[in-house]
């Protein structure tokens, strides 16, 4: 059953599309009801990645993916980015050729994949060559497995959600990696034995092994992630979702490749600004490095790099749904003055955080910190400042990505616009990231590669604001759904089309 109708809220909570003579329909009830909400499948794309970029995340954070030598990881994490970002600029495409569950049943795979490469470099020391390709290889299922679940995210909610649905796969997906932080945490906490700084060469080796994660930490994030390789069987297909306020979610296209990758060009044709949070998507992982191996990595033992990466990921969460829902999604104001609200915070936090950095930067630098050197430990009096301040840097993350991802959701609700969309994101993510895990790799000073990290995250807010000044309106009109319109494109039947 469905009727006939218009919503045009300017500036209220429950703005929905202005798209003019929508139709409305009547969401099922039940456990169909339950199963077809557009929470419930969020939450299931959030279990997707929490079992898969969530336990790649946990590994990443421990620093130099939990070995002695940062190098390799390094290496790996560039090819992966380098690969993730050529790929990722026709991820969009591809994915609205495949559609988004085999897009996450293929990108899974890639975790699983990383994951076992460090096992089999524990047990195979010199297979670091196998730690690289998996990183490449990774690259091209990471662009699949986020630009599914970008496009999801976004087009499920109404505008009104936008923020609280990304804040809700934003905790999930953090939470893989607070679950994978605390195995990592507990099966090392016992790892690290505080030797005094006298002790001879001997001992410092045998801390130095200490330093490592073992084959046990690895095993359980194998596991984890095979167990995320599944779900995407799951996902109910996006024809036959209905948004809580009773309009369909646009149907998935279907079209030849040669039609799907000119919508790349009329993507940017249609709706230019989109350009402006280029610098904003290239900042958006490129802190990581710094973050994980400089910081995470050169100053602490493996317990307590474990212990960091736990309070980061847990920082995580509380900052998602601090923006998502409190500020962006909070009803009382207009969607444009949410939209500064957010940028604000995110501008202030990105300076207060970085100078309180370059602070605990000017104390130490990469030749200062040979492998042998004694690690911080939880017990050391200067600890409880250092975390605090990667509780920060993890409050910073989730709100920088919420915030981007709202801004791209603020400007279309059309699933292939928004796949298009993710798929830059990413596509200039990656390519930030590529670039940073090389100079690390490269053993570049650590305070070269702060202080591009804090240029580049002032630089990515800046460019923004133009576009929120602009571009975000208090409701989404016809003219932002261009690849609605777009001629000579197969549509998808509806659900009562089909047989």
């Amino acid at each position: 059953m469905s009727a006939t109708g218009e919503e045009k809220v300017h500036g209220s909570g429950s703005e929905t599309s202005s798209i003019e003579q929508a139709e409305i329909h009547e969401r099922p009830r039940g456990w169909r009801g339950l199963y077809y909400h557009p929470a419930t499948q969020v939450c299931l794309v959030g279990f997707v990645c929490f079992m898969c970029p969530g336990m790649f995340n946990a590994v990443n954070g421990l620093g130099a993916a939990g070995q002695v030598d940062a190098t390799t990881s390094a290496n790996a994490n560039s090819a992966l980015y380098a690969t993730f970002a050529f790929f990722a600029f026709f991820s969009g495409s591809v994915h609205n050729v495949l559609g988004p569950r085999i897009c996450l049943l293929l990108g899974t795979w890639g975790y699983s994949l990383y994951i076992a490469s460090y096992l089999v470099t524990n047990i195979h020391p010199g297979a670091h060559d196998f730690i690289v390709v998996a990183g490449a290889i990774l690259g091209v299922c990471a662009a699949l497995i986020w630009t599914a679940e970008g496009s999801l995210m976004m087009a499920y909610p109404t505008e009104a959600q936008k923020g609280t649905f990304i804040s809700y796969f934003w905790a999930i997906f953090n939470l893989g990696s607070v679950v994978g932080s605390s195995v990592a945490f507990g099966s090392n906490y016992n790892s690290t034995v505080n030797y005094p700084c006298y002790m001879s060469c001997t001992m410092f080796n045998h801390r130095n092994q200490a330093n490592k994660v073992g084959n046990g930490t690895y095993i359980v994030f194998l596991v984890l992630s095979l167990t995320g390789v599944v779900l995407p069987l799951f996902l109910a297909d996006p024809y036959k979702m209905i948004r809580t306020d009773g309009t369909r979610v646009a149907p998935i296209r279907y079209p030849s490749w040669k039609t799907e990758f000119i919508s790349l060009f009329v993507a940017l044709k249609t709706d230019p600004w989109i350009v402006l949070l280029f610098p904003m998507f290239f900042a958006s992982n490129y802190f990581y490095t710094w973050q994980f191996n400089d910081y995470n990595g050169a100053l602490f033992n493996i317990r307590t790099r474990g212990l960091n990466n736990l309070v980061y990921w847990t920082a995580q969460i509380f900052g998602s749904f601090f923006i998502g829902h409190f500020v962006l999604d909070l009803r009382r104001f207009r969607r444009r003055v949410r939209a500064f609200m957010g940028w604000s915070i995110v501008v202030v936090l990105v300076f207060a955080v970085h100078l309180w950095s370059y602070y605990y930067q000017l104390t130490y630098t990469r030749t200062s910190d040979p492998p042998t050197a004694v690690k911080m430990d939880i017990h050391d009096p200067g600890y409880p400042a250092h975390v605090w301040l990667m509780i920060f840097y993890g409050l910073l993350d989730s709100m920088w990505q919420t915030t981007a991802y709202w801004l791209m959701g603020a400007m279309s609700n059309d699933p292939a616009k928004l796949a298009v969309f993710t798929g830059f994101y990413k596509c200039f993510q990656s390519a930030g990231s590529a670039v940073v895990w090389r100079l690390d790799a490269l053993q570049k000073p650590y305070m070269d590669i702060f202080i591009s990290t804090w240029v580049l995250a002032a630089a990515g807010m800046i460019c923004a604001f133009p576009l929120v000044y602009v571009r975000v309106k208090d409701y989404t009109e016809m003219d932002d759904e261009a690849l609605l319109a777009r001629p000579n494109v197969e549509r998808l039947p509806e659900a009562s089309e089909r047989r």
